[in-house]
């Protein structure tokens, strides 16, 4: 058993026993006190009665048959009744004994029995006695009076030794305070599952509530008693601890995310800086050596200080544009651009994307094969043109002749299950190594470091690619072929 059903089942148990002793004593306190007098009083009160009856019997000329009259009231009341008549002649006695009783009694105490007992109650005409036969060792109360017709009425009521009758009625008293301790265990072992059952389940859910669980809610009943209002109180808290945990828990995820997004935030700044520094020494020491040249007077005639002056302007606008760049990748890496998603002709896009790329194709003298059919995606096709610019202008520093031939090629194979396109850039040439098939998406990573910085380039093209496409949770990636390299990425396919 449960130790607290246990604990609520005795407590209850021995509150009920305790008051029902506390009862009894009482009961055996007051019947030791009060019996002797109220048994005394009902005795005294019941002759009354009888001689009132009786004086208004004589008055009334309507009863005739006074004597069975006077029997009846004799067996219903269980009195001794004598009545004598002005001579001092028996006209009725209910028992002889009675008779012969209170003559002996007159003769030994040399007394009328008027006069002799203990005196209860004293009216104008009749008196009221406690009177003991000491032959028989009985006690009576004697009413002896003279009623309006000048008869003599005595009327005698045996009473029993009023110890005996508390000592009887204490004894009843205590086997009914055994009776009922018994009855109560019986019963409190059934009504306190009516309270215990409810506590428990209040218990329960509330160590349940101690370990963060407010799933359980304890079931509102129309009884309308305390412990029902202490279940709609055990709810109404759960509802409110729940509420207050989770906006907590809320407001720390949103911290957490503040915290990420300033640490983000100083990573992305240490980056900027740390690329920043080491991609414009260069740039900055042309300038500077140029800038100087040119304060020197170091060439005097116009077309050098012309081409001094050019040197300089064409480092600054690449050094902008890859401080811009930068500044772009490092808002697609953590998360800081939207995209405006639209639905358009990947194939029209890549035709616009080789235009552009014209003057480049034909100064490498290369063939671009692309083909020519509909594909429908769902992007932005502001960024998606960049990685599809940066595939092709990496294709075409890098092809070389196979077979006679240098080929771009530029495919868009569509998988109607997965709804996704994968877009390949492929072109004659050499293998990437192994080693660099990672590195190459890496910021300024360049697999051939002897290129001239004219067409080398940045080196953050394919880390843009790889920013945009992790920014749209798409594949992305490089193959090497037989004859040369393949460069992919998939978009969702708008069917």
């Amino acid at each position: 058993m449960n130790k607290a059903l246990k604990s609520v089942r005795i407590k209850l148990f021995l509150t009920i026993s305790m008051v029902i002793l506390l009862i009894i004593g009482f009961l055996i306190i007051v019947n030791n006190i009060v019996f002797g007098q109220f048994y005394l009083y009902s005795k005294t009160r019941a002759l009354k009665d009888v001689y009132i009856r009786l004086n208004d019997y004589y008055n009334n000329p309507e009863v005739t048959d006074m004597e069975s009259e006077l029997e009846r009231i004799a067996i219903k009341n269980n009195f001794d009744i004598l009545i004598k008549n002005d001579q001092n002649v028996n006209i009725y006695t209910s028992s002889k004994d009675f008779f012969f009783t209170l003559g002996q009694m007159n003769e030994m105490t040399n007394q009328n029995t008027l006069n002799s007992g203990e005196i209860i109650e004293d009216g104008e005409t009749y008196t009221i006695r406690r009177i003991k036969d000491t032959k028989n060792q009985v006690t009576y109360i004697l009413l002896s009076a003279i009623l309006d017709n000048g008869y003599l009425l005595y009327v005698r009521i045996p009473i029993t030794s009023i110890q005996e009758s508390v000592k009887i009625s204490n004894n009843f008293l205590y086997l009914m305070a055994g009776l009922t301790i018994l009855l109560s265990a019986v019963i409190v072992s059934f009504v306190s599952r009516k309270f215990t059952d409810p506590i428990l389940e209040l218990n329960a859910i509330a160590k349940k509530m101690a370990n963060l669980d407010f799933s359980h809610k304890y079931r509102i009943t129309d009884a309308g008693d305390e412990i029902n209002n202490l279940g709609k109180s055990i709810n109404a808290m759960s509802a409110t601890l729940e509420k207050t945990i989770k906006q907590l828990r809320n407001t720390n995820i949103e911290l957490e995310k503040d915290i990420e997004e300033k640490s983000k935030i100083d990573e992305m700044r240490k980056s900027f800086i740390s690329d920043v520094s080491h991609e414009l020494k260069t740039p900055i020491a042309l300038i500077q050596g140029y800038s100087e040249g040119l304060l020197e007077n170091v060439n005097t005639d116009e077309e050098s200080r012309k081409f001094y002056a050019e040197v300089i302007l064409d480092e600054t606008n690449k050094m902008d544009r890859l401080v811009k760049q930068l500044l772009e990748l490092m808002k697609l890496e953590y998360g800081k651009r939207e995209f405006n998603d639209v639905e358009f002709n990947i194939v029209e896009l890549e035709r616009e994307v080789i235009r552009k790329s014209k003057v480049m194709l034909e100064e490498k003298d290369v063939q671009i094969q692309l083909e020519d059919k509909e594909v429908n995606v769902f992007a932005d096709d502001f960024y998606i043109e960049q990685v599809i610019t940066n595939y092709l202008t990496n294709a075409i520093k890098h092809v070389k002749e196979v077979n006679g031939q240098k080929i771009i090629r530029i495919e868009n194979d569509v998988d109607i299950e997965k709804n996704k396109v994968r877009v390949k850039v492929f072109n004659t040439g050499d293998n990437i190594k192994e080693e660099d098939m990672e590195r190459i998406w890496n910021r300024f990573y360049k697999v051939d470091q002897s290129r001239n910085r004219q067409d080398g380039g940045t080196g953050i093209g394919l880390s843009f690619v790889k920013a945009i496409m992790s920014n749209y949770k798409n594949a992305y990636g490089v193959i090497n072929k037989e004859d040369g390299v393949e460069f992919y990425f998939e978009l969702d396919v708008k069917i």
